[in-house]
Formats: structure tokens, sequence, C-alpha cells
């Protein structure tokens, strides 16, 4: 049996014990500390092309594994965790927010929060160059249930074609601003030419699961290693996430 640990990170950096929205932040320390356990213990660490394909009875890897993924595309990202991933050879996906690239958060800032910068295009490339995966995370990170069709429409397949611009390679996978979603965006993202998405629906993933609804395991900003490693072996069964304010 293939179950397979999704991880949902956000920011990594150096940042003051944050009071709300915990699992948007990680610990420098802590995730080279998670990252260099998973590697030390021999935690098999698969690219979301590897996963999708156990997920869809195409590859059988005889036992459990990780993956690793990213939310928003922040600078952080290549100035904290990739040289870490990089260091120790593991696979990641950053999920982009096409249409503010080079920009910053400004989603959050709506929300009356910090708005961090994120990555830009120069940046982006390289990190490609080095290795890691992208996907998008619509245009602007809105909350798709809560938008009309044609701006939906919009968000989910313009946001594909100005990545696939910038990469010049097919971009395959698509995350859930805020993991809000119903079964009328699922069926949007697959029209648009999706071949995954990922949810905030905490849970591993395995061969039941529609790969347009793949659950993950946030990582929060408090977990110890002890937490870190009861997300991986324990939480499997399938849980919506709480009720209130999205990162």
């Amino acid at each position: 049996m293939n179950r397979i640990s999704i991880l949902m990170y956000h920011q990594v950096g150096h940042f003051v014990r944050p009071r709300g929205h915990r699992a948007t932040f990680c610990e420098v320390r802590r995730f080279r500390a998670q990252m260099r356990a998973l590697k030390l213990f021999g935690y098999r660490v698969i690219t979301l092309d590897d996963a999708l394909a156990c997920v869809e009875g195409r590859l059988d890897l005889g036992g459990d594994a990780v993956v690793l993924t990213f939310d928003d595309g922040y600078r952080n990202f290549a100035d904290h965790a990739h040289p870490i991933l990089q260091r120790l050879q593991l696979p990641a996906t950053v999920f982009l927010v096409a249409g503010l690239i080079g920009d910053r958060a400004r989603w959050l800032a709506a929300d009356g929060r910090a708005a961090p910068p994120l990555l830009d295009r120069d940046a982006i490339l390289a990190l490609r160059a080095a290795g890691v995966a992208f996907g998008s995370h619509t245009l602007s990170h809105p909350r798709l249930t809560r938008i009309d069709q044609p701006t939906r429409r919009r968000e989910i397949e313009d946001s594909k074609a100005l990545l696939e611009r910038l990469l010049g390679e097919e971009v395959r996978y698509f995350c859930y601003p805020s993991g809000d979603l119903d079964a009328r965006v699922a069926a949007e993202v697959r029209a648009a030419g999706y071949r995954a998405a990922l949810t905030c629906i905490r849970g591993s993933a395995g061969r039941a699961d529609d790969p347009l609804l793949l659950p993950r395991k946030a990582i929060s900003y408090g977990d110890s290693l002890a937490g870190f490693f009861w997300k991986l072996h324990m939480k499997h069964g399938k849980k919506q996430p709480s009720a209130g304010p999205a990162p």
C-alpha cells in the first residue's frame, strides 16, 4: 500500500512567534531539522509526478512516501528553503500566484496582514533550472467559490497559460487557494487541463483518491520533530480543514 504524505508549507525563514495562521510559517531551523530527518531516516521523498502515478495506479512504490509542496511562491523559499533542499537533494513543488510574480502577497494585505515579497521571474527560472517544479495557485489568490464563473475561469485557465509561457513547459498541477473549492470548481480545474490539484483536506493520498482532490498535511510553526513525525505516521485519515481565516 502506497500512503503518500503530501506536506504543505508556506513561508520558511526567521519569524517572530506568530499569534495566528501558524500553518503559514515554518522557522528555518525547524525546517532544516525536518529535512535532515527525512534524509537521515531514509524516507522516500518523491515528486508530484511520481505521486500522481501512484494515485492513478501506474506506479507502485512498495511503501509510503513524502512529497514537499510550498504554497504562494514566497521569495524566502529561494533564500531559505531551497538551499536546504538542494543540499539534501530533495525534490519540491512551488505553487505560484501567477498574476503577482515579483510583487507581494496582496491577498494577505487585504486581510490586514503583512504582505511579504514573492519570487520574481529570474528567481523562478533559476529555481526551475535547479530542478524545482512549479504549479498554478491562480492569478490573484481569490476564494474560488466566492467569485463569478468568468472570473474564476480566468483565474484557473489564464494562470496556467501565463506560467507555461514563462517556464516553456506544461503546467500540470493546481493548488486551490485557501483550500476553497466545491464540485463546480474542481470540474473547472479538470476542464482547464490540469492533471491533478491539491487541497487543504488533511490526510495521506493513495489509490482511492481523485487526482483533483489530493489531501495534504500542513506543517505549522510550532511543530517539533516529534509532532512532524506524528503527522507523517498518524494523520492518514481524511479531515476537512477547520473553519476560520484562511492562509
